[in-house]
Order: C-alpha cells, then structure tokens, then sequence
C-alpha cells in the first residue's frame, strides 16, 4: 500500500521527521524498513535520514499483512455499513462477541471479518478492532483495513474526537428521571464477581451524559455520549442511579419485557476519515427486539 506526501516547507526537514507529522509511527517505520517495505522521494529509495527539500515528493510503501493464521474464520455474512480501502464499518447484531475469548474463542465478528476478507482476497488480512462493543450489544462496529489506518484511529480515540452514541432502554422511576445529565462517578471491579463492575470511589473516573428520547410511566429510550471507556460504563452508571437496562440482568434489568439482553445499541458514529480528512457520520437503526418495545412508548 502506497502513500504521497509533499514537502512544502522552505526550510529542509528529515525524512523521519517529517514522517511523524503525517501520523507515521516509529514502529510503523522500522515495519518499512525490515519486512520489505520502501521510502522514495520523487520515485528514489532513500532511507529516514534525507533531508527533504521544498516540492519533494515522498513515497512510503507499506508491506502487506497477511493474516493472523490463530484467528478462525466465520463464514457467517457481515451487515456492511460502510467500506473503503482503509476502513470496514459494520453492523454487529447482539449476541456476538467482538474477539475471541476464553469462553468464545470462535464465531466472533473478528472471526466473521477475516473470512470476509479472504473471500475478498485483499492482501491485508490482518483484523483491526477499532471499536469493540460487548456481546450482547448491537450496532457500529469499526475496523481498520491496515495497521497505519488502526494508529490514526487510535490517535482519534485518544484525543477524543472519535464520538460514539448509543440508544438505550431503561427503566426505574420515570417520574424523577431528568431529560439531560451527566454521570460523573467512578468505576472499579466488583471484588465479588469476575465479570461485573460497580461505581466505587477506588474505580477509574467515568463520565456517561444521556439525553431522554421518549418515556412511558415505565420504560424511557435515552440517547447516550460516552466521555470516557470504562469496561461496561453505561450499564453501571444507569443501574448505579436506578435505571437499570431493560434485559440486563447482570445489573439488575427488568427481563419481562421481551428482550433477552441489555437494551444497548451504538447508532452513531462521527470522526474525521484518517487519510481523506473527510468528516463522516453513520448512524443505524434500532434493532428489531429494541424497535419493538420502543414502539410501545
């Protein structure tokens, strides 16, 4: 995979330098250098210590992937949202893992997108998880194509200007449940339980805002903006406030109401393409269990 750049400073610059403004880490460049890659200005190799001079043209060439031959594959078709040479954007349905783990080491989306890939024949193989989601929550799901679009995004997530909304189902007393706030508490491990966490003040700080959709005297549809990623946050900041999610009984969710998971799906996704720098917004609908009990609203 080749990259251009132009040098467009007057004054002369390093290629290696240069490089790591346009985002090029130093792992990325010792991947170049020792496993058949190349760095040309205006088509001649060079390595990372030429001094770039204005109008320059700067070439990297990236050497393929291949594939994580431990990773199964999943003939199981993907919900494609949105696809280009540098990204996959697809639609995770509930009930299925991001990546394998020890009690699901197969049937994962990671395992479904490799096999996409190899049906697709594309030469990078390699399954880039940007954004994971539990198990049992649907919705956006991104992947990087490469390893250089995988640090760009990284960096987005980083910095925060990588946004991800959710829809949720809560229920509690609907009567006191505002139409904006923040969740500003921390969350820790629940010492009692090697999957649950709990708000804690010995826990990570984490910050969830919702905004109320719609409600009836006993379920609400929130929209919700993560500000931070804490291992189940939305889960635990609205059970920790007496909103559980409808169907997460894990903490504590009502699970009489037709749906057999949480009630959690990401409908929103905005960032700025790492390579075009175009700005891009996907949203997805609700899924069928969720849309059903919505309706009754």
């Amino acid at each position: 995979m080749k990259f251009h750049y132009v040098f467009t400073k007057d004054e002369k610059q390093q290629i290696k330098f240069f490089l790591k403004e346009q985002g090029v880490s130093k792992k990325l460049l010792a991947k170049i250098k020792f496993h058949g890659g190349k760095i040309l200005v205006n088509e001649q190799e060079q390595n990372v210590l030429y001094w770039l001079q204005k109008e320059e043209v700067v070439t990297i060439i990236i050497p393929d992937e291949g594939e994580h031959e431990t990773l199964k594959i999943d003939d199981t078709p993907i919900d494609i949202v949105f696809e280009d040479e540098h990204l996959l954007i697809v639609n995770k349905p509930p009930g299925v893992s991001s990546i394998p783990a020890q009690y699901h080491p197969n049937h994962t989306m990671a395992n479904r997108v490799k096999a996409y890939y190899k049906r697709q024949g594309y030469v990078n193989q390699v399954v880039h998880v940007v954004t994971r989601l539990d198990r049992d929550t649907s919705g956006l799901m991104v992947f990087a194509k490469h390893g250089f679009a995988h640090s760009r995004l990284d960096e987005q997530l980083r910095n925060r200007t990588f946004h991800k909304k959710y829809k949720a189902l809560i229920t509690g007393e609907m009567s006191e449940l505002k139409s904006h706030a923040l969740f500003e508490q921390p969350i820790g491990r629940d010492l009692r339980s090697i999957i649950k966490r709990q708000v804690t003040i010995a826990g990570q700080s984490a910050q969830t805002e919702y905004w109320l959709a719609k409600k009836n005297q006993e379920i609400a549809l929130v929209d919700i903006q993560l500000h931070t990623g804490r291992t189940h946050q939305i889960r635990v900041h609205f059970s920790a406030n007496g909103y559980p999610l409808v169907g997460d009984d894990l903490y504590d969710g009502r699970t009489d109401l037709g749906i057999e998971r949480q009630a959690l799906h990401c409908f929103d996704l905005s960032f700025v393409h790492p390579f075009t720098q175009e700005a891009l917004h996907f949203q997805q609908e609700l899924p069928a269990d969720m849309e059903a009990v919505q309706q009754k609203i």
